[in-house]
């Protein structure tokens, strides 16, 4: 009958309550399955082909990456960013829905789109008007909150660190992929040289 967010709660309070000498047992079993998975980890670990240990840690590295950019995005989000500016097809779709007939929302979006695409340029109109005026709100409360996290001394969420960090990563992409690509012509170039000799 409790959510699980109430039995959460209720195990906390539990173990919060318990003395350390009835802690202890927990503990301790948890450092023996510890033990054990780490013993297992590196079992698989050893069988491991190198290619398959890249592709593991590159995994990891997208994983992590992922992780960071949302973690980003949400301090964002509580630092108040302002909402990126809507689209003339998304303010279409936000007036319009409630009113449209359908069986589901994916029937509905469908009916819609079809509508928008149907619709002559001097019916979008308004709607681009919307969006320009939206773009136009945008990029005054961005210049403001920006304004405000350089005062905050929080300059790496700024769009411009942000853009330049991306540059980089895309450049060290592109250098690395260039070295691999000249380190494969070499080795193709010796195989070559050994088999002519």
């Amino acid at each position: 009958e409790m959510s699980n967010m109430e039995l959460v709660k209720k195990i906390a309070n539990a173990w919060k309550e318990l003395p350390a000498s009835q802690k202890q047992v927990y503990e301790e079993a948890k450092k023996t399955d510890w033990l054990r998975y780490e013993e297992q980890l590196a079992a698989y670990k050893a069988q491991l082909t190198p290619a398959q240990e890249a592709a593991l840690k590159e995994e990891r590295q997208k994983y992590l990456a992922r992780r960071r950019l949302l973690r980003t995005k949400r301090e964002m989000t509580v630092l108040g960013k302002p909402k990126r500016p809507r689209s003339s097809f998304n303010i279409f779709m936000s007036e319009k829905y409630q009113e449209t007939e359908g069986v589901s929302p994916v029937a509905k979006l469908k009916y819609l789109f079809d509508v928008w695409q149907k619709m002559s340029s001097s019916q979008r109109q308004p709607y681009l008007q919307l969006a320009e005026d939206d773009k136009v709100r945008y990029e005054n409360e961005i210049k403001s909150w920006e304004a405000k996290m350089v005062e905050l001394g929080r300059e790496d969420l700024l769009r411009s660190a942000r853009q330049r960090e991306r540059k980089k990563s895309a450049e060290a992409a592109k250098q690395a992929a260039a070295a691999n690509r000249s380190s494969l012509g070499k080795q193709a170039k010796s195989k070559l040289k050994k088999s002519e000799e």
